[in-house]
């Protein structure tokens, strides 16, 4: 894996499904105080945040890009109102696409008036603003540093399979950022590193401090805009941190909480009205979307009365001309009209009705982490640490700290950034998680010497050493294994069969389920192919070839026996 060593300073780029945003240190800066970290402010009327919306507009060609952020979306809407937004191509919160999908290279991606461009241009251009942005800014503060003097870091849910891992540093390397300058972090584990860097004298009451101390064990709650990433670390002698169970979660994020919302409203006034409201007044949308937002982070279950958003008067006319009444009338009628009122351009609706839009999202949190703290790998977790920006709702906080009271539930101040920091002191220290925990197990397909008593008939395969039996499953790594960061889990010895052949083809596959004998059993899939290089001519030429999986990625490296050359590379999954 690529470190930061070496480099004058480290970026790392979160990339959200609802925000992202990047921050980042110089190596200097960092030894004498981790926690000094630059973030760029992005602005978007009156608000101000350290992370931007997640969209990107792009021009008409669909390959260059205009802009990202706030700036996206309202250059977008002034397209809309002179009538060139058609000709655009403009994306928002598409990071889900990489949630348990297959993916590849040449996957596709829909905006939002149903174009479509290629995944990997849409995320290599969101990608290449926010590095341009931070090299811009990051020579501003520190005359002479270039860009080859920066190491960077684009952070992953831990719950990502291998290849969506492999997407993402494939839409980087577009971008520009080269393999050898590029680190993927975990979000899960970058939020606990910068947790633990947290000094004793701004713990406050909060009780990081001493939940980070040797032997201490907790359970890491990364809720995002779109999914829900948990993991279980204990910390080592050193400060070090081990995983004691495999990354886990689900796509239970707060836009499960926005989808709530929406639904509502379109009940409330029409899904025709409302999607041509969002087609023909994207600022209007946008601003009811932020009003949204603001509630979700401030209402909390001691909130009195009822809970007020503003409607746009666009809306309110859209609904009038398409139901032939007053937007207060439709309301009157609903299902609502004894929970939720109108006055002016002011919607109230009692609390349970704000509440409701949380449920799903809440429950199936709550079932999960019940779940995972049923596990006997999670013995002795006496707290919750809480990050990600869904964490900065106090209804999400409140109801794990009612669900689950013998926990110590930790919410540090700007949970939001926590993922984005801590991703920036991984980047100068990618050596503080020491062991992870397997979520696959993996094989490689090999033949072996065919024996009747033990392989089916229709796996024989005749050839000039022998009966042989296809498809086999060699066990590489088992589900729920420990991994030892820099340690090789797996070691074979393999020869060229060609004269001429320069590279040995390990085919790798991964599956969920515990007894695999055949790559064609049910379950199982094929993630890539592993070329191992190969030098000089004829056959019987022997190569060792270990493989990591206690990192972020897969590694492989290779050792030719006539030669002594070593390679090591991330494994290519695309």
């Amino acid at each position: 894996m690529a470190t930061g060593v070496g480099h004058l300073a480290v970026a790392a780029i979160d990339f959200g499904t609802t925000y992202s945003g990047y921050a980042f240190s110089f190596k200097s800066q960092f030894e004498t105080d981790p926690l000094n970290i630059a973030a760029k402010t992005w602005a978007g009327g009156q608000l101000q945040s350290l992370k931007g919306p997640t969209c990107v507009l792009i021009k008409p060609d669909g390959k260059t890009l205009e802009t990202f952020g706030f700036d996206a979306e309202t250059r977008y809407s002034q397209l809309i109102e002179i009538g060139q937004h058609t000709k655009w191509y403009y994306f928002q919160r598409f990071k889900m696409l990489l949630w348990e999908k297959a993916i590849n290279k040449n996957s596709m991606l829909a905006d939002e008036t149903g174009k479509m461009l290629p995944a990997l241009t849409v995320f290599s251009l969101s990608i290449s603003y926010m590095k341009k942005d931070m090299e811009s800014m990051s020579t501003k503060q520190l005359c002479g540093i270039g860009p080859d003097d920066i190491h960077w870091v684009i952070t992953v849910p831990a719950i990502w399979d291998d290849s969506a891992k492999n997407f993402m540093r494939l839409a980087t390397k577009k971008a520009g950022i080269s393999s050898e300058k590029l680190t993927i972090a975990l979000e899960p584990e970058a939020a606990s590193i910068y947790c633990r860097h947290i000094p004793v004298e701004l713990d406050g009451t909060s009780g990081i401090a001493s939940s980070f101390r040797f032997g201490k064990k907790y359970l890491v709650l990364d809720a995002g805009g779109g999914t829900i990433d948990t993991t279980v670390h204990e910390v080592c002698f050193d400060g070090k941190l081990k995983e004691l169970y495999k990354a886990t979660g689900g796509a239970w994020g707060g836009t499960m909480v926005d989808k709530e919302f929406w639904d509502f409203i379109a009940e409330l006034t029409g899904k025709d009205s409302l999607h041509r409201f969002k087609k023909d007044n994207m600022e209007d949308y946008l601003d009811l979307l932020r009003d949204f937002e603001i509630k979700k982070r401030k209402t909390d279950s001691n909130s009195q009365g009822l809970v007020t958003i503003k409607l746009p008067l666009t809306l309110m006319d859209i609904v009038e001309e398409n139901e032939g009444r007053k937007m207060k009338q439709v309301v009157q009628s609903s299902r609502y009209a004894k929970m939720v009122t109108l006055s002016g351009d002011k919607l109230r609706m009692e609390f349970n009705i704000f509440r409701s839009f949380f449920k799903q999202s809440v429950d199936n949190i709550v079932l999960h982490v019940k779940h995972l703290l049923s596990e006997p790998e999670t013995n002795g977790v006496d707290a919750i640490l809480m990050v990600g920006g869904y964490s900065e709702s106090p209804l999400l906080t409140e109801t794990i700290q009612k669900e689950f009271p013998r926990m110590k539930v930790i919410v540090p101040k700007d949970s939001g950034l926590a993922v984005m920091n801590g991703a920036v002191i991984f980047g100068h220290s990618p050596n503080l998680i020491k062991e992870r925990v397997s979520k696959y197990t993996y094989g490689i397909d090999i033949s072996e010497i065919f024996d009747r008593k033990i392989h089916p008939s229709e796996k024989l395969e005749k050839t000039d050493l022998g009966d042989m039996c296809r498809d086999v499953f060699d066990l590489v790594v088992k589900s729920d294994q420990k991994l030892k960061v820099g340690e090789p889990q797996f070691e074979g010895r393999y020869s060229s069969v060609a004269v001429n052949q320069s590279v040995v083809a390990l085919n790798l596959y991964t599956t969920t389920n515990k007894d695999v004998k055949f790559v064609t059993d049910i379950g199982c899939k094929n993630i890539g192919c592993i070329d191992v290089p190969i030098s000089g001519k004829g056959t019987g030429r022997y190569v060792k070839v270990r493989l990591y999986f206690g990192g972020t990625e897969i590694l492989f490296e290779c050792e030719e026996e006539s030669t002594g050359i070593v390679t090591r590379n991330v494994v290519d999954l695309m």
